[in-house]
């Protein structure tokens, strides 16, 4: 199980990372890692914050990025399926005029996350607005936004893996 879920989280990763993953989980010293790295939650609890966080980033990174129509905590993203934040652009008529309409929807568990996972899926999903891809100046742009993303990310994807096992929510 400890295996698939790895693969999922983790798809390049080599066997050395497996066997380092599998010896944080085999001596049960995950959980005690991250509560030491990461002691508290957020206190961004509601959408307005949420709106008011991401808008704060946004303006000190993208500048020149178009503007976030929505932004919000949503229930029915699913964890387990690998969503852990949306962004989405919808384009409207409005009658000969098109216009762009972008959302951000981060799922509502990060609600009960610390604040530096909640600030990794939203640097994520903010540099989806200039890139849509996973790539080289994708990841670029999330580092120059959150300098240490690359190490929460990594903590995120095992504290994911950890609740997939059965852990319980360490920041409730």
């Amino acid at each position: 199980m400890l295996a698939d879920l790895v693969k999922k989280y983790f798809s390049d990763s080599d066997e050395e990372f497996f066997k380092s993953i599998k010896g944080l989980f085999a001596e049960k010293k995950l959980e005690e890692y991250l509560k030491y790295k990461y002691p508290l939650n957020h206190n961004i609890k509601n959408d307005d914050q949420l709106y008011k966080f991401i808008q704060s980033l946004k303006k000190r990174h993208l500048k020149r990025s178009d503007p976030l129509k929505t932004i919000k905590y949503d229930n029915k993203i699913i964890l387990e399926k690998q969503a852990l934040g949306l962004h989405t652009t919808h384009y409207r008529n409005h009658g000969n005029k098109l216009t762009k309409h972008t959302e951000i929807l981060i799922a509502i568990e990060f609600k009960k996350m610390p604040f530096e996972f909640l600030k990794c899926i939203s640097v994520h999903e903010l540099a989806h607005i200039k890139e849509k891809s996973h790539n080289k100046f994708f990841y670029k742009l999330c580092l120059n936004m959150m300098p240490f993303y690359n190490e929460v990310e990594l903590d995120l994807r095992l504290y994911l893996i950890f609740l997939e096992l059965g852990g319980k929510d360490l920041w409730e």
